[in-house]
């Protein structure tokens, strides 16, 4: 038996060190991680996906570990899924931020990953919804995905979710205008965090009057905006109940189906896009097949269109 396979029977039994691995071979692009992948996707499509999304010192990562520990208390099951920013130049990702979710560590029904984003649009890599699909496989109910907080590359996170949580924080003059700018499409909820500070009431109201001139069809959901206090746990509850009406709009509506298929032809186009830059970068590498283009380019002799052109013709694509 391969490992893949082994891996792949360890985890539908239950055993966490088998996901962990199979995370780690996604990670590192292992060839294995695909046998183990290709079976795991017919027990996937339970979990409820939450993004939580949001400009860095919002507390998104307090206030994922507190939507994890209120899952807990209802008997549910979590698996969390921090996507940090990777450094362009060494590869490595600032995992730090993650030391808040130590209390969840010893709970064995909370599986907490952080990953580099990679440089990928929005922080989110194609092994993210690969490991998405291994925390479904494995059963949890819910997956709480954190993404890095970069602006508004953070639209991509709803491609992936079913449920889009925006957390924003009193003071943020300049992310509600982001907000305004294009977040403001994607959020299913909206979260003003640490809302015992001054102005909290002034940036509800703000987001509430922003809601309420968001265009939708009839019987289009309403997004709704809830105050929260995540140390404290305040409105963690609320947010829940929220999170809840929301997935049960979306079953209601038949919305889910279309949210279920909109995110499997992002999956493809997302591993086509990988493949098809790697193929086109190991080319125009030197002594590649088209690494002459990189040189007619250099002297003018052609512009990148046009070497994109040929380069595809090259790859047959």
């Amino acid at each position: 038996m391969s490992e893949a396979s082994e891996l792949y029977q360890r985890l539908l039994a239950g055993d966490r060190r088998a996901a962990a691995r199979l995370i780690s071979m996604v990670e590192d692009g292992e060839e294995g991680a695909r046998e183990a992948l290709e079976e795991l996707h017919k027990h996937s499509g339970r979990a409820h996906i939450v993004g939580l999304t949001g400009s860095g010192g919002s507390g998104k990562s307090t206030l994922a570990c507190r939507l994890a520990q209120e899952y807990r208390a209802r008997g549910k099951t979590v698996g969390i899924v921090c996507v940090d920013p990777t450094s362009p130049f060494t590869g490595g990702a600032l995992l730090g931020d993650r030391v808040r979710m130590q209390e969840l560590s010893g709970d064995p029904e909370v599986f907490i990953r952080s990953m580099g984003s990679r440089g990928a649009l929005g922080g989110l890599a194609v092994a993210i919804n690969d490991v998405i699909n291994i925390l479904d496989a494995f059963g949890k109910d819910y997956i709480i995905v954190e993404t890095v907080g970069a602006g508004q590359v953070e639209i991509e996170v709803v491609k992936y979710a079913h449920t889009c949580i925006v957390v924003t924080m009193p003071g943020a003059g300049d992310e509600i205008q982001a907000i305004k700018a294009g977040i403001l499409e994607i959020g299913d909820v909206f979260v003003v965090n640490k809302a015992d500070r001054d102005g909290a009431m002034r940036t509800l109201a703000d987001l509430e009057m922003m809601v309420e001139t968001k265009p939708g069809g009839v019987g289009a959901w309403k997004p709704t905006v809830v105050a929260t206090v995540a140390l404290e746990g305040d409105g963690v509850e609320a947010l829940v109940a929220e999170i809840a009406r929301h997935y049960d709009f979306l079953k209601e509506s038949g919305t889910l189906t279309r949210k279920i298929v909109g995110r499997m032809k992002a999956e493809v186009l997302a591993i086509l896009s990988l493949q098809v830059s790697e193929a086109a970068g190991r080319a125009l590498e030197d002594g590649g097949v088209a690494s002459s283009l990189v040189d007619r380019m250099v002297e003018r002799d052609i512009d990148p269109h046009g070497a994109a052109a040929e380069l595809a013709r090259e790859l047959d694509l």
